[in-house]
């Protein structure tokens, strides 16, 4: 009987690990140089914890569950924002604002996999709380682009297509639509992208909506809005205005979103979108915490990969693997009596020593196990321990010394 990993999750071998942590140190490194602090929270929430803003819809998308014998119903995260803003209300006034917070957790999402989507997967997370004003907008999504250009991708590969659910709904209004159908029309709209012409109008019709109304999205609207003017002055101020592009198709589906909204796309379209976030003011109150204003984004690691492999900035992931300082080999009864010692004083003294575990006493062999691990040195204990001396070898410069068997610590140290 054989076993494997269930439909859309991944196994991750040490070079897919390594290519994951690749991905991770950049999203770390933009996160904690912008001033975010790293939280986390549990791998599960109260199931009402989704439903109380999404309605019992949403259950169909997550994985949900009892505990055996229990009353309670919980389900995996699907996001990280409503665990967030949990959070955030149960510090209540307590809550230093403004607050940046940012996290790398692994989200669940109950759904057929398909390219650039699975049913789990790490995703990037990044918070700024207690600020109402275009300039934090400006800050979160300067963030997100400084982990982008770290991973190698310029403006020419991406773009951040930035909108304002204010200014879509009157642009839906205005277009025909009535206010009892904005919930639909704005679900609809989100999906828009995905289908062609002929079934996106099939759906406006099986749902009663004026195709008039969308029609202003097939084109580069110009809109005139206070808080977008000041956001474009702020992306300017950033140096990302070159990153970004207002498109007014962009509506987010998640509805705790209240002002500005934005996804990250790949230039050509090619894949679905790398990250999406806005402005959440509403939220933190929702459960029970004060009045605070919001804005973050999430960027998942399966659609950043399939891009940056795209582009040749993703490497095989034997590239991102650690390499040992030093690889000590034994050639010699001593040798193998002193190696584990050896190796453990270099350990100790915070050198990445690795060892060979062959029988074999050919030298070359060993040598050649010591270059496959990408070593930049090699000890070899041989018949020099019996003047109380190891050989070292620079596997770069092909260089080699004797040195005493005391003094191998200090050399690397």
């Amino acid at each position: 009987m054989t076993h494997q990993h269930p439909k859309g999750t991944r196994d991750f071998f040490p070079a897919e690990f390594a290519a994951l942590h690749h991905i991770e140190d950049a999203w770390r490194t933009a996160s904690i140089n912008a001033g975010f602090e790293e939280i986390e929270g549990p791998t599960f929430e109260h199931l009402n914890l989704y439903t109380v803003k999404s309605g019992e819809g949403i259950v169909s998308e997550l994985f949900s569950f009892k505990r055996a014998g229990g009353d309670v119903d919980y389900a995996l995260r699907p996001e990280f924002t409503p665990t967030l803003a949990r959070m955030a209300a149960a510090k209540g006034r307590s809550l230093s604002l403004p607050t940046k917070w940012f996290g790398i957790p692994s989200h669940f999402r109950a759904e057929r996999p398909q390219r650039g989507r699975l049913r789990e997967f790490k995703q990037w997370n990044v918070d700024l709380l207690g600020i109402d004003a275009p300039s934090a907008d400006a800050e979160i999504i300067a963030t997100a682009v400084a982990a982008l250009a770290t991973l190698g991708l310029t403006s020419d590969d991406v773009v951040v297509r930035i909108s304002h659910r204010s200014v879509v709904t009157s642009m839906l209004l205005e277009g025909g639509l009535d206010e009892s159908q904005l919930d639909q029309a704005l679900a609809l709209l989100d999906k828009k992208e995905k289908m062609d012409d002929a079934a996106f109008a099939t759906k406006l019709e099986e749902a009663g909506l004026p195709s008039s109304a969308f029609a202003q999205f097939d084109g580069d609207a110009v809109v005139s809005h206070p808080g977008l003017d000041i956001l474009q002055t702020e992306l300017e101020r950033w140096g990302v205005s070159d990153w970004c592009a207002f498109d007014f198709s962009i509506v987010r589906g998640l509805a705790y979103y209240t002002g500005i909204v934005f996804e990250i796309h790949e230039r050509s379209g090619a894949e679905r979108a790398i990250a999406g976030g806005g402005r959440y003011d509403k939220l933190i109150e929702m459960f029970g915490g004060p009045s605070c204003p919001a804005v973050g984004f999430g960027m998942g690691d399966v659609v950043l990969s399939l891009v940056l492999k795209d582009k040749g900035l993703l490497e095989d992931g034997d590239t991102y693997l650690p390499t040992p300082e030093v690889f000590v080999v034994s050639a010699s009864d001593e040798g193998d009596a002193l190696l584990p010692s050896i190796v453990a004083s270099l350990r100790t003294s915070g050198i990445h020593a690795r060892q060979s575990y062959k029988a074999t006493r050919n030298v070359g062999k060993l040598v050649t196990e010591a270059t496959k691990a990408k070593a930049k040195h090699v000890i070899i204990l041989g018949g020099e321990l019996e003047q109380g001396n190891v050989v070292i070898k620079n596997l770069e410069s092909g260089k080699q010394i004797e040195l005493a068997l005391d003094a191998v610590v200090e050399h690397f140290s």
